[in-house]
Protein backbone atom coordinates (compact mmCIF):
# COMPACT_ATOMS: atom_id res chain seq x y z
CA UNK A 1 0.00 0.00 0.00
CA UNK A 2 1.48 3.54 -0.95
CA UNK A 3 0.90 6.31 1.09
CA UNK A 4 -0.04 9.02 -1.46
CA UNK A 5 -0.18 12.83 -0.56
CA UNK A 6 -2.51 14.74 -2.53
CA UNK A 7 -2.41 18.59 -2.75
CA UNK A 8 -5.94 20.74 -3.62
CA UNK A 9 -7.70 23.65 -4.60
CA UNK A 10 -11.57 24.52 -4.22
CA UNK A 11 -14.25 26.95 -5.06
CA UNK A 12 -16.10 26.38 -1.67
CA UNK A 13 -18.78 28.01 -2.86
CA UNK A 14 -21.20 25.12 -3.55
CA UNK A 15 -19.95 22.94 -0.69
CA UNK A 16 -20.96 22.40 3.17
CA UNK A 17 -17.33 22.61 3.93
CA UNK A 18 -14.33 19.57 3.51
CA UNK A 19 -15.84 16.73 6.01
CA UNK A 20 -18.15 14.04 5.05
CA UNK A 21 -21.78 14.68 6.02
CA UNK A 22 -25.39 12.95 5.69
CA UNK A 23 -27.23 14.61 3.04
CA UNK A 24 -25.25 17.39 2.37
CA UNK A 25 -22.79 17.72 -0.66
CA UNK A 26 -18.87 18.11 0.36
CA UNK A 27 -15.24 18.23 -0.73
CA UNK A 28 -14.37 15.38 0.87
CA UNK A 29 -17.53 13.42 -0.32
CA UNK A 30 -16.08 13.98 -4.47
CA UNK A 31 -12.81 13.59 -3.73
CA UNK A 32 -12.86 9.97 -2.24
CA UNK A 33 -15.82 9.37 -5.16
CA UNK A 34 -13.34 10.19 -7.32
CA UNK A 35 -10.31 8.50 -5.80
CA UNK A 36 -12.56 5.37 -5.78
CA UNK A 37 -13.54 5.59 -9.60
CA UNK A 38 -9.71 5.96 -10.68
CA UNK A 39 -8.28 3.69 -8.31
CA UNK A 40 -11.34 0.87 -7.94
CA UNK A 41 -10.93 1.01 -4.18
CA UNK A 42 -12.81 2.51 -1.57
CA UNK A 43 -10.68 4.99 0.34
CA UNK A 44 -11.02 7.29 3.22
CA UNK A 45 -8.54 10.10 2.95
CA UNK A 46 -7.26 12.47 6.23
CA UNK A 47 -7.02 16.08 5.40
CA UNK A 48 -4.80 18.84 6.56
CA UNK A 49 -7.80 20.55 7.67
CA UNK A 50 -12.12 20.50 7.92
CA UNK A 51 -12.76 23.85 6.31
CA UNK A 52 -16.29 25.02 6.82
CA UNK A 53 -19.38 25.26 4.42
CA UNK A 54 -18.07 28.06 1.61
CA UNK A 55 -14.18 28.46 2.47
CA UNK A 56 -12.01 27.69 -0.24
CA UNK A 57 -8.75 26.18 -0.49
CA UNK A 58 -5.50 26.83 -2.53
CA UNK A 59 -3.19 24.24 -1.04
CA UNK A 60 -5.53 21.70 1.15
CA UNK A 61 -3.79 18.84 1.43
CA UNK A 62 -4.92 15.02 1.94
CA UNK A 63 -3.02 11.79 1.99
CA UNK A 64 -4.64 8.15 1.75
CA UNK A 65 -3.53 4.66 1.10
CA UNK A 66 -4.18 2.89 -2.05
CA UNK A 67 -2.56 -0.07 -4.18
CA UNK A 68 -1.29 1.38 -7.06
CA UNK A 69 0.33 0.92 -9.77
CA UNK A 70 -0.18 4.62 -11.36
CA UNK A 71 2.69 6.83 -11.64
CA UNK A 72 2.28 9.36 -9.06
CA UNK A 73 2.82 12.44 -11.72
CA UNK A 74 -0.31 10.54 -13.55
CA UNK A 75 -2.16 11.11 -10.43
CA UNK A 76 -3.73 14.54 -11.06
CA UNK A 77 -4.52 14.12 -14.05
CA UNK A 78 -6.94 11.26 -13.56
CA UNK A 79 -8.64 12.12 -10.55
CA UNK A 80 -8.96 15.92 -12.59
CA UNK A 81 -10.83 14.27 -15.23
CA UNK A 82 -13.66 13.16 -13.16
CA UNK A 83 -13.78 15.30 -10.30
CA UNK A 84 -15.85 18.49 -10.88
CA UNK A 85 -14.95 21.62 -12.28
CA UNK A 86 -14.70 23.35 -8.93
CA UNK A 87 -12.60 20.78 -7.01
CA UNK A 88 -9.09 20.63 -8.47
CA UNK A 89 -5.56 17.92 -7.90
CA UNK A 90 -2.31 20.22 -8.44
CA UNK A 91 0.06 17.64 -6.96
CA UNK A 92 0.81 13.98 -6.27
CA UNK A 93 3.89 12.54 -4.47
CA UNK A 94 4.31 9.65 -2.41
CA UNK A 95 5.46 10.08 1.07
CA UNK A 96 6.32 8.15 4.30
CA UNK A 97 4.25 5.67 5.85
CA UNK A 98 3.55 7.53 8.95
CA UNK A 99 2.94 11.19 6.93
CA UNK A 100 -0.40 12.46 8.70
CA UNK A 101 -1.78 15.57 6.85
CA UNK A 102 -2.80 16.66 9.96
CA UNK A 103 -0.24 15.96 12.58
CA UNK A 104 2.51 15.77 10.26
CA UNK A 105 1.98 19.69 9.56
CA UNK A 106 4.48 22.78 11.05
CA UNK A 107 2.39 25.17 10.02
CA UNK A 108 -0.70 26.39 7.96
CA UNK A 109 -1.66 29.18 6.17
CA UNK A 110 -4.65 31.14 5.51
CA UNK A 111 -5.66 34.30 3.66
CA UNK A 112 -9.08 36.72 4.08
CA UNK A 113 -9.78 38.91 1.67
CA UNK A 114 -12.24 42.26 2.76
CA UNK A 115 -13.77 44.11 -0.71
CA UNK A 116 -14.45 47.62 0.88
CA UNK A 117 -14.95 49.96 -2.02
CA UNK A 118 -18.03 51.28 -1.89
CA UNK A 119 -20.49 48.98 -4.15
CA UNK A 120 -19.03 45.23 -4.17
CA UNK A 121 -16.71 43.90 -7.59
CA UNK A 122 -19.10 41.42 -8.68
CA UNK A 123 -16.40 39.07 -10.33
CA UNK A 124 -15.22 38.40 -6.68
CA UNK A 125 -18.39 38.24 -4.51
CA UNK A 126 -17.40 34.82 -3.83
CA UNK A 127 -14.43 35.43 -2.59
CA UNK A 128 -14.20 38.33 -0.43
CA UNK A 129 -16.47 39.73 2.10
CA UNK A 130 -17.83 43.33 1.28
CA UNK A 131 -17.60 46.05 3.93
CA UNK A 132 -18.11 49.76 2.19
CA UNK A 133 -16.26 51.67 5.21
CA UNK A 134 -12.83 53.43 5.32
CA UNK A 135 -10.52 51.72 7.38
CA UNK A 136 -7.31 52.74 9.09
CA UNK A 137 -4.54 49.88 8.30
CA UNK A 138 -1.96 51.48 9.95
CA UNK A 139 -4.19 50.55 13.47
CA UNK A 140 -4.94 47.25 11.97
CA UNK A 141 -1.40 46.54 11.74
CA UNK A 142 -0.71 47.23 15.23
CA UNK A 143 -3.58 45.74 16.49
CA UNK A 144 -2.03 42.27 14.64
CA UNK A 145 1.34 43.13 16.33
CA UNK A 146 -0.52 42.16 19.67
CA UNK A 147 -1.37 38.97 18.36
CA UNK A 148 1.55 37.68 17.21
CA UNK A 149 3.81 34.56 19.19
CA UNK A 150 2.45 31.85 21.88
CA UNK A 151 -0.61 33.27 23.08
CA UNK A 152 -4.24 31.52 24.63
CA UNK A 153 -6.50 32.45 21.68
CA UNK A 154 -9.61 31.11 23.74
CA UNK A 155 -11.24 34.23 23.34
CA UNK A 156 -10.46 33.86 19.67
CA UNK A 157 -12.74 30.33 19.63
CA UNK A 158 -16.56 29.38 18.44
CA UNK A 159 -17.96 27.63 20.42
CA UNK A 160 -18.52 23.96 19.82
CA UNK A 161 -14.79 23.23 20.46
CA UNK A 162 -13.69 20.16 22.18
CA UNK A 163 -9.93 21.04 21.95
CA UNK A 164 -7.73 20.20 24.93
CA UNK A 165 -5.63 23.92 24.74
CA UNK A 166 -6.86 26.63 23.43
CA UNK A 167 -2.50 28.08 23.06
CA UNK A 168 -1.36 28.69 19.85
CA UNK A 169 1.51 30.34 18.10
CA UNK A 170 1.35 32.75 15.64
CA UNK A 171 4.09 33.56 13.23
CA UNK A 172 3.17 35.50 10.95
CA UNK A 173 -0.11 37.86 10.41
CA UNK A 174 0.42 40.32 7.79
CA UNK A 175 -1.96 42.73 6.33
CA UNK A 176 -2.07 44.53 2.57
CA UNK A 177 -4.43 46.56 0.68
CA UNK A 178 -4.74 46.99 -2.52
CA UNK A 179 -7.09 48.66 -4.86
CA UNK A 180 -9.60 48.78 -1.99
CA UNK A 181 -9.12 44.97 -1.41
CA UNK A 182 -7.50 44.50 1.90
CA UNK A 183 -5.74 40.55 2.20
CA UNK A 184 -5.06 39.22 5.99
CA UNK A 185 -2.88 36.63 5.84
CA UNK A 186 -2.43 34.49 8.87
CA UNK A 187 0.71 31.76 9.78
CA UNK A 188 0.39 29.26 13.05
CA UNK A 189 1.07 26.13 13.96
CA UNK A 190 -2.74 25.50 14.18
CA UNK A 191 -6.12 27.48 14.40
CA UNK A 192 -9.15 27.00 16.92
CA UNK A 193 -12.69 27.03 15.11
CA UNK A 194 -13.38 29.98 13.77
CA UNK A 195 -10.06 31.31 14.94
CA UNK A 196 -8.97 33.14 11.71
CA UNK A 197 -12.54 34.83 10.79
CA UNK A 198 -12.92 35.93 14.53
CA UNK A 199 -9.30 37.76 14.24
CA UNK A 200 -10.45 39.27 10.95
CA UNK A 201 -13.71 40.64 12.33
CA UNK A 202 -11.82 41.84 15.40
CA UNK A 203 -9.21 43.56 13.49
CA UNK A 204 -11.82 45.23 11.33
CA UNK A 205 -13.44 46.63 14.32
CA UNK A 206 -10.23 48.24 15.54
CA UNK A 207 -9.68 49.48 11.46
CA UNK A 208 -13.01 51.49 11.84
CA UNK A 209 -12.29 52.62 14.84
CA UNK A 210 -14.92 50.98 17.28
CA UNK A 211 -12.15 49.16 19.44
CA UNK A 212 -8.17 49.79 21.24
CA UNK A 213 -5.72 48.42 18.80
CA UNK A 214 -4.08 46.59 21.56
CA UNK A 215 -5.84 43.42 21.75
CA UNK A 216 -3.80 42.62 25.03
CA UNK A 217 -6.79 42.59 26.84
CA UNK A 218 -9.03 40.98 24.96
CA UNK A 219 -6.70 37.44 25.12
CA UNK A 220 -6.61 37.70 28.68
CA UNK A 221 -9.99 37.42 29.12
CA UNK A 222 -10.06 34.14 27.22
CA UNK A 223 -13.96 35.17 26.45
CA UNK A 224 -15.30 34.55 23.36
CA UNK A 225 -17.74 37.67 23.93
CA UNK A 226 -14.81 39.93 24.41
CA UNK A 227 -13.27 39.59 20.67
CA UNK A 228 -15.15 40.88 17.74
CA UNK A 229 -17.88 39.20 15.21
CA UNK A 230 -17.35 36.32 12.91
CA UNK A 231 -16.79 37.35 9.98
CA UNK A 232 -18.28 34.92 6.58
CA UNK A 233 -16.98 31.99 5.34
CA UNK A 234 -16.31 33.16 1.44
CA UNK A 235 -13.61 35.25 1.87
CA UNK A 236 -11.49 32.87 3.74
CA UNK A 237 -8.57 30.90 1.51
CA UNK A 238 -6.53 28.22 2.80
CA UNK A 239 -3.23 29.29 1.15
CA UNK A 240 -0.40 26.24 2.25
CA UNK A 241 -0.06 23.60 4.56
CA UNK A 242 3.99 23.60 5.58
CA UNK A 243 5.73 20.44 6.37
Amino acid sequence: MKNIKLTLAYDGTNYHGFQIQQNAVTIQEELEKAIETIFSQAVRVTAAGRTDAGVHALGQVVNFYVDTKIPCERIPYALNSVLPPDIVVTNAEEVAADFHARYSAKSKVYRYTVDHAPFPRVLTRHFAYHLPYRLDLNLMQKAASTLLGQKDFRSFMASGSSVKSTVRTLFTLDLTDHDDYLTITIEADGFLYNMVRIITGTLLEVGQGKRHYDLTPVLEARNRNVAGWTVPAHGLVMQEVKY
